[in-house]
């Protein structure tokens, strides 16, 4: 590894620290303003009034962590509970101190990975996140793996043969996935083969049925994707359109280039004009954005999939979270992504060297 690129990687790991600083403080801030606190929603249910402010449930909260909070001056609806009751509610949440002591506080605990404990849940966050990891990994991994392994070779195969029938046809069923949004798509499915008007071909909800432990190995391996099937095809349906025309274009425009010529003056054959030349540099914008859509299909999960197909994962969980003002999950969920998508837009970088030796991100001093 040379010099030039340990500096380089040196810097981004600094930046990265000012950036998750930056983003951390800002969201703080915005969430001392919004209104429906886990303060006003213990209040409410005091008096009585269950249908709390931003959709929290009855079920009193679990002892409060000091990592988050709102402004602790004045709650709507506090009238009615004795002044002593309130300071005893703030204090449980942890917001009778200072704003800056609670944010200070939060990054103490960030820096050690302590990411708090849920206000609603009576459970710390990370545990949280690791009962939700198996969902966001099983749609996150076959979504990915599927778009990339189905869209790379039709984008080739169009490329090769732009204009032909085989071209129009597959664009034309492609642009037409890509208009149907996930979730209408995920609708028509369980109304089809969900049991709904039509069909019962597959499960409603889950990853696995209830007798997942009886069954044998390959009888869990096929339950297993027999939960997915559904969820999955409405994921990769509206990806399919980016990827595949996206190779086909960088192949149509290295195809096009001089170096191209010259290779098939020279005698080489149309296979190794296609592969070794062509199909390594067309690729690069694709290989190059990897580490970013591979975190990015493992934790930015999908609402209303989830939500549709009853998969309690990740996006369900941050959903649900900034509904009820769970501040603890929002902000250490809010860190642990960010951490990842900033290392994700370093590894960016560091593939174009992989891809493209050529690739300088520093300039040589004289």
């Amino acid at each position: 590894m040379s010099p030039s690129l340990l500096r380089y990687i040196g810097k981004r790991l600094l930046l990265m620290v000012p950036t998750l600083l930056g983003i951390l403080l800002i969201t703080f801030a915005i969430i001392q303003f919004v209104p429906g606190g886990p303060v006003e929603q213990m209040v409410q249910m005091l008096k009585g009034d269950h249908g709390a402010i931003g959709g929290a449930s009855a079920t009193l909260p679990g002892a409060a962590s000091a990592e988050v909070g709102q402004t602790s001056n004045i709650y709507r609806g506090n009238r009615g509970v004795d002044a002593a009751k309130l300071e005893e509610i703030k204090a449980l949440y942890g917001f009778d101190k200072p704003v800056h002591e609670r944010f200070m506080h939060m990054l103490s605990g960030f820096l050690t990975f302590d990411l708090g404990k849920s206000f609603f849940h009576n459970r710390s966050v990370w545990e949280l996140m690791k009962d939700k990891l198996p969902v966001s990994i099983s749609l996150g991994i076959w979504t990915f793996l599927l778009t990339y392994l189905i869209s790379i070779p039709l984008g080739i195969a169009k490329a090769v043969r732009h204009g032909s029938r085989f071209d129009l046809w597959t664009s034309t069923a492609i642009l037409v996935g890509y208009a149907i949004p996930g979730f209408v798509l995920g609708v028509a499915l369980l109304v089809l083969f969900g049991g709904g008007s039509f069909l019962q071909l597959f499960p409603l909800r889950g990853l696995t049925s209830d007798d997942w432990e009886s069954l044998s190995l390959m009888g869990k391996v096929l339950d297993y994707f027999w939960h997915l099937t559904l969820p999955i095809l409405c994921m990769t349906l509206g990806s399919f359109a980016v990827t595949t025309m996206l190779t086909k274009n960088t192949m149509l425009e290295e195809i096009r280039k001089q170096y191209v010529l010259t290779a098939r003056a020279k005698g080489l054959s149309e296979q190794t004009v296609l592969w070794r030349h062509v199909f390594r540099n067309a690729l690069i914008p694709i290989v190059t954005g990897f580490p970013a859509a591979f975190v990015g299909a493992f934790f930015t999960g999908s609402l209303l999939i989830e939500t549709l197909f009853s998969l309690d994962g990740l996006g369900l969980l941050s959903y649900e979270s900034v509904m009820k003002r769970d501040y603890p999950v929002v902000m250490g969920t809010l860190y642990f992504f960010s951490l990842i998508g900033l290392f994700a837009k370093l590894l960016n970088d560091l593939m174009y060297i992989w891809v493209d030796p050529r690739v300088q991100f520093e300039a040589s001093r004289s």
